[in-house]
């Protein structure tokens, strides 16, 4: 089960299928999802190194940059609350915006839920685009987050139940593809907005999120829900219509029988979160919290042996902060 809905063809079933054109232009359509999570991720460490962006909204940070003796590690430079929040705000907010996105998931559907999360990422963009304080830019960023949060829910699982099962894996992986490309895109534009004479580069690199935002959105309105979601929500003819629909034959039968069941076998757990404790889910989720753990040991001491170098500079050279 994944945000809130279930999976077929575990066992490797291949049923009958087309590559429609729906299934194509829905899959990318919904891709720019990734799109837009890579594009936030990436353009906030380019437009925080911009000096406009930085004497505008963190004067402070600003002055250390500018400091040529003694601040040579960059954990000095931006050492900084309000240039942390900033930052770290999206993911906190997608955080929190998942748990509320796996209930929409299975209630709403996954269509409506990507809706929106385009909602949440245009109105994030605006803010970030029109910014004057920093709380403007917090509330950007916090609305952002929050698009990554239902993105991130509804777009993996849209794909994978939308996608024919013999190219399902291929399609899904297009949502990381696009997420990589998305921090690709922001670097290149950050590289060329920061030569923008004027002080307004920032605006712009932070404004094109707004595309892909306008793409996932008018995407969910275009595309069809998924099967999979109307049959869990009790819309069973209208579900094998649409399974008639995105596979391109008449002879869907099996498949819909399989996706009836699941859904069947799914509302029959009551607790999924109670399950992940249970033993034979254990060496799963120790898997799944050991390699997080892991990823940010690394991290954690490079940022103690940081804190304490950079504390000593500015005790050396007398900086008051």
């Amino acid at each position: 089960m994944a945000g809130g809905g279930f999976a077929t063809s575990a066992g490797g079933n291949d049923f009958e299928a087309k590559i429609t054109p729906i299934v194509i232009i829905s899959c990318i359509m919904a891709a720019t999802g990734g799109l837009m999570f890579g594009y936030d991720v990436g353009v906030s460490g380019g437009v925080t190194a911009m000096p406009p962006f930085l004497k505008k909204f963190f004067p402070e940070v600003y002055r250390k940059t500018e400091l040529k003796i003694g601040l040579d590690s960059n954990y000095c430079k931006y050492d900084n609350q309000g240039l942390q929040l900033f930052t770290s705000s999206l993911y906190l907010a997608g955080l929190t915006a998942t748990f509320f996105a796996s209930y929409t998931t299975r209630v709403l559907g996954r269509r409506i839920t990507m809706l929106i999360a385009g909602f949440f990422f245009i109105g994030g963009v605006i803010f970030n685009v029109a910014a004057q304080n920093l709380a403007m830019l917090i509330v950007g960023r916090i609305l952002l987050g929050c698009g990554v949060g239902f993105a991130n829910q509804a777009v993996p699982v849209f794909l994978s139940e939308i996608a024919p099962s013999r190219i399902r894996g291929a399609l899904n992986i297009l949502f990381q593809l696009n997420v990589t490309i998305g921090i690709l895109f922001a670097n290149l534009v950050n590289y060329g907005t920061n030569k923008i004479k004027g002080g307004w580069g920032w605006r712009l690199s932070l404004g094109l999120a707004g595309i892909p935002a306008l793409l996932l959105t008018l995407g969910a309105i275009l595309v069809v829900d998924t099967p999979n979601s109307l049959i869990e929500r009790g819309r069973t003819e209208e579900g094998k219509a649409v399974l008639k629909k995105i596979r391109g034959i008449d002879n869907v039968e099996p498949e819909f029988l399989e996706l009836v069941e699941a859904s069947r076998i799914a509302k029959e757990v009551k607790h999924p979160f109670r399950n992940l404790l249970k033993r034979k889910n254990r060496p799963q989720l120790v898997i799944s919290v050991a390699l997080q753990v892991c990823t940010d040991i690394p991290a954690i001491h490079r940022h103690q042996r940081d804190h304490v170098l950079c504390a000593g500079v500015i005790q050396h050279i007398g900086i008051q902060e």
